[in-house]
């Protein structure tokens, strides 16, 4: 039985929801000279998602911290000058490229098993077809490669497409732009700066940094929240929390042990909240237990859910107003005009931020027009419809 060290520090719910709000990058003016690869940098990892209703999720994250910051200029950040890689760690995720040799362990697991979910008919020829022709033509997408499909559903890949993610979850390929939505395998030798292109740190070390990385990045959190952010085993955390330097505290009404950031307990949590509409896949809410647990909000992504069983929409987004979350919008885009499909509120101290949200993304968007349908409670509609149109117009 592991014997936990006793806290050093309480603190209120309240506290550790304003910690872990200005740990994610909600409270306070926004870094805008660090900008979006400041935002990768501060969370570590940015997940990646075919949904694209408002905006596709990576784009989203930034925008939720920092306001309505160019989308080309998002891109531009995530895929230019090799800032950054694809891999796994929450999901798919855009990390920063410094996180590379972090992630040895998950590269020696994966080779170690042999496969991921297909298995190659000839993997020695499969691989090395793909490594000359990068090492020929340089950075490639699947289709130039040969062809990403076999001509069935979409898991049923070519033998080319699983010869290269395998070398992707291996390391000797590498993920650091898309094209179209469209990976572009490289060399990860190319790719990959030298000082930090190797595997020579041991799995304890990857995970020991990778929880300190996540804790700084969430402010507080127990071992399950540690865990979560990059999809480590409890055990793996457990190993190692004593030296990641988190400091052990305990959070009112958690009923669970907790760890904090030194930093963010070294000063009081102080500055303005943003007020913003969150993708589902947002690090903020992305775990469900933590997000009910510091903001009591229960929320579930609805997209694979039959339509006649949706509660909130297709991809309803929390709302994020004065560091609590008070509703939900699904958007949807008609031409230039943004509507909201269904807004749930908590009540009427909801409308303008809801209001204000709506009009800040439709701007961003580059739509010129927001248009509420569906409101729950229904008695709200009138008043949001209402501070929709005035807010618009102000802007």
């Amino acid at each position: 039985m592991t014997v936990l060290p006793p806290p050093q520090l309480s603190l209120s719910a309240d506290e550790a929801r304003r910690i872990a709000l200005r740990a994610q990058g909600f409270v306070g003016a926004p870094d805008r000279r660090a900008g979006v690869r400041g935002v990768l940098r501060a969370l570590g990892a940015v997940q990646l998602d075919t949904i694209s209703v408002l905006a596709r999720s990576h784009e989203l994250i930034p925008y939720a911290r920092l306001g309505a910051v160019g989308r080309q200029a998002v891109e531009q950040a995530y895929w230019s000058d090799g800032h950054s890689f694809e891999y796994w760690s929450h999901a798919a995720c855009i990390l920063p490229v410094e996180e590379w040799p972090h992630f040895a362990f998950r590269r020696r697991a994966r080779r170690a098993r042999g496969h991921r979910w297909h298995v190659l008919a000839d993997a020695e020829r499969s691989c090395a077809a793909v490594l000359d022709r990068l090492k020929a033509d340089g950075p490639l997408t699947s289709t130039e490669l040969g062809g990403a499909k076999n001509g069935g559903p979409w898991w049923d890949w070519s033998e080319t497409k699983i010869a290269v993610e395998w070398l992707l979850d291996t390391g000797e390929v590498v993920c650091t732009t898309r094209r179209g939505w469209k990976r572009v395998y490289n060399l990860a030798e190319r790719a990959v700066p030298g000082e930090l292109l190797h595997d020579d740190l041991d799995d304890t070390e990857c995970i020991r940094r990778l929880v300190a990385q996540a804790g700084a990045a969430m402010g507080v959190a127990t071992r399950a929240d540690l865990a979560d952010y990059h999809r480590l085993k409890g055990e793996e955390v457990a190993a190692v929390i004593d030296d990641t330097g988190l400091v052990p505290v305990e959070v009112e009404g958690w009923g669970k042990p907790a760890w904090a950031d030194p930093a963010a307990l070294a000063a009081p949590v102080r500055g303005r909240h943003r007020t913003t509409l969150l993708s589902p896949f947002d690090s903020l809410v992305w775990d469900r237990p933590r997000t009910e647990r510091i903001f009591g909000f229960t929320h579930r992504l609805e997209a694979y859910t039959p339509k006649a069983k949706r509660v909130h929409g297709y991809f309803a987004m929390p709302l994020l107003a004065g560091g609590r979350l008070v509703g939900r919008v699904d958007p949807a885009r008609e031409g230039r005009t943004l509507i909201a499909r269904q807004v749930t509120l908590d009540g009427p101290k909801a409308v303008q931020p809801a209001a204000d949200a709506l009009a800040e993304a439709a701007g961003w968007v580059g739509c010129v027009e927001a248009r509420v349908e569906r409101v729950v409670p229904e008695t709200l509609r009138e008043a949001l419809v209402g501070a929709v149109k005035l807010t618009h117009d102000r802007r």
